[in-house]
């Protein structure tokens, strides 16, 4: 029996994109009320650190004096769409349309005669040179590319079936990264607006000048040769038709009906949204992982209380694995993995997996240290010690002239100091606030300010920092105008980071930053992190193992007079328990934004230093984009100086905790 709503099931744009990372997906989506979905709930927030909503409304001034359909009832939608589609010439955004139980909102679709021009818009960036026509040098589409491509293949296929005498030419519209941007207002002239019932969109708050107009940054690609390779070319899927159309229809015609798709266990399901967390469970709701894998396999619910094979880490041959139905660490054995010594002192990646799975297999939650190798690390290090933490972005339209289209913004840092005699102070931060303001030099002199006063070692987590910093030497190095201490900043750049650059831009700094993260990977190893290095996982679990921590940091001497001085915190106890367990720090900040919901603040928050986006990327957005109250935007201030200043501390306490344990 079906749960779904009553309103018609059509195989949509996002439907469509779901079934073809995991046709079961079909099954689950939409349904609330029953299945828990760890995607962001929000669209909107999704696309806003990315500026994907701004980059399509500026997209609809390249093609002015189009009609937009504004209606979200499909019926509506598509009588005002024919209304429109009887003109000889017609520009439509959101256009709506149909065929049997396939429906689409094209952004923008441009009707002259006989011609309809679909143009899909992707706040992403394009290289004209290296992307080309988006088809490899065999003729395939290149693998980035690809789920834009099916996306407007899908579309194409509609429009030629809903209009099969018309000519239909598929087109991307994407971010330039070669082009410049006009004026340095250009960002500011698209704003987040709201109805007062917790929706909200972009919309241009200003015109665009002539110049604004003609000098485009988004570039419109044909996208032809790529939808004929795709309808062409026999698909590689475990289950269903292998032909692009067969697919299609094959996809639409299960939604419709509502019915599951069964698909066996995969590595796909490893990224699977549609899961509980523990109090969604307790709320009653289901989560479609668990129903997929105990249809396929049998399971019952104590099976999915063991690690499986998908959990571990970095591991390549997980999907011969699950072929084998060999699915449970415990299925696992050394031959599977084949654990080999590598140059480097530690554990190799092959050796970090087998500890995994041994762990796991004999039920140790002991943690694995390379004392003797960390020690020997350690006894390098200089004093005073540095951890740093930066918060960059890149958006798709640039906050300044001759800026391209996701150019690096670097905004924010952290800078917390260890002394050789054991005083931690948080010592500086950085933030720059404001709208339409380029920050990286100054960024930088900041951050030299905070490093240049000795020698000591320098810490980051992960490779963020350096490729931030080697970013923002090559933007000094084109900047025109130079500022006048260019050489200064770029000679500090260099003395601490690498680049690993062939010719003149490869350098390894005789300071350079010295990363945690491989030193995790290396010389230590905590079950309960289960298998992840991010540093969101290794702290509560440093935490929960380490006495010391938990002694020291039980009492509220962090921000306190005679503690450990700190700029945003007072008083604070890190170290709270509930239930018996260690609370993660990072659950005892104040949620960042009041108008988020707390799954989708989660969400945000989840976002580790190995990728790009979370919670400070939106934030830094928000402050661009939205009106705020001065009340308003220094609560969000606060909000991104006490999260940054915890990334820092997180790495000290890691620091502190391996200081214990090595002696």
């Amino acid at each position: 029996m079906s749960t779904a709503a009553t309103k018609p099931r059509y195989l949509t744009k996002s439907r469509f994109k779901l079934g073809m990372e995991c046709p079961a997906k079909l099954f689950y989506t939409a349904k609330t009320s029953v299945y828990a979905n760890q995607n962001l709930e929000d669209t909107f927030l999704a696309s806003l650190a990315e500026g994907g909503f701004q980059v399509g409304e500026l997209a609809k001034l390249y093609f002015p004096g189009g009609h937009e359909i504004e209606t979200l009832d499909y019926d509506d939608a598509l009588a005002q769409t024919n209304e429109l589609l009887k003109q000889d010439q017609v520009v439509i955004y959101e256009a709506a349309v149909r065929y049997q139980n396939l429906f689409i909102r094209a952004d923008i679709l441009i009707k002259k005669g006989n011609e309809l021009d679909l143009i899909e818009v992707k706040a992403k960036s394009y290289d004209p040179a290296k992307d080309g026509d988006f088809l490899g040098t065999r003729g395939g589409v290149i693998s980035n590319w690809k789920p834009y491509l099916l996306d407007v293949a899908f579309q194409k296929h509609l429009l030629a079936r809903a209009f099969p005498k018309s000519q239909i030419r598929a087109w991307l519209m994407l971010a330039d990264k070669t082009s410049l941007c006009p004026t340095n207002d250009l960002h500011q002239k698209f704003r987040i607006v709201a109805d007062g019932k917790g929706r909200k969109w972009a919309e241009a708050a200003a015109p665009l000048s002539p110049g604004e107009l003609s000098h485009q940054i988004l570039c419109q690609v044909s996208a032809e040769s790529a939808c004929m390779v795709i309808e062409k070319e026999k698909m590689e899927e475990p289950v269903g038709p292998n032909t692009f159309i067969e697919r299609i229809q094959w996809l639409a015609d299960y939604y419709e009906r509502d019915e599951k798709i069964r698909c066996r266990p995969a590595t796909v399901c490893a990224g699977c949204e549609f899961r509980t967390t523990t109090e969604e469970a307790a709320r009653g709701l289901k989560s479609g992982f668990k129903e997929c894998w105990k249809s396929e396999l049998g399971w019952t619910d104590a099976d999915f209380e063991t690690p499986n094979v998908l959990d571990i880490w970095s591991f390549r041959r997980k999907g011969k694995l699950l072929d084998e139905n060999r699915i449970k660490m415990a299925d696992v054995t050394e031959t599977d993995i084949n654990p080999k010594s590598d140059s480097e002192p530690g554990l190799s990646a092959s050796q970090r997996q087998w500890l995994q799975v041994q762990k796991v297999q004999q039920k140790d939650h002991t943690i694995w240290v390379d004392r003797k190798s960390l020690q020997h690390e350690m006894a390098q290090w200089k004093f005073p010690l540095h951890f740093i933490d930066f918060e960059t972005t890149r958006v798709a339209i640039p906050f300044n002239q001759d800026r391209h289209p996701y150019e690096l913004v670097a905004f924010q840092f952290s800078h917390h100091v260890v002394h050789a005699d054991g005083r931690i102070v948080h010592q500086g931060q950085y933030l720059n606030p404001k709208r339409g303001v380029f920050p990286n030099y100054e960024f930088v002199r900041k951050l030299k300010e905070q490093l240049d006063k000795d020698e000591g070692s320098i810490f980051r987590f992960a490779t963020h920092e350096n490729s931030t910093l080697a970013a923002i030497y090559r933007q000094l190095a084109d900047e025109s105008p130079a500022p006048p201490d260019r050489a200064e900043l770029q000679s500090f750049i260099k003395s601490i980071t690498t680049s690993t650059k062939d010719g003149a831009e490869a350098w390894a700094g005789k300071r350079t930053m010295i990363d945690l993260w491989e030193l995790v990977k290396r010389y230590y190893y905590a079950p309960s992190t289960n298998g992840s290095n991010s540093i969101k996982a290794v702290l509560p679990a440093v935490l929960t193992q380490s006495q010391f921590l938990q002694k020291k940091y039980v009492q509220p001497i962090y921000g306190a007079a005679g503690g450990i001085p700190s700029l945003n915190f007072r008083n604070k106890a890190w170290i709270q328990l509930e239930r018996g367990q260690v609370v993660d720090p990072y659950k005892q900040l104040p949620k960042m934004f009041k108008d988020v919901s707390d799954h989708d603040f989660e969400r945000l928050s989840e976002e580790d230093e190995l990728k790009d986006g979370g919670a400070a990327m939106t934030a830094y957005a928000r402050m661009q984009f939205e009106e705020m109250d001065p009340s308003e935007r220094q609560e969000l201030e606060a909000a991104l100086l006490r999260y940054c200043e915890l990334d820092t501390l997180a790495m000290v306490m890691i620091y502190e905790a391996w200081k214990d344990l090595v002696g």
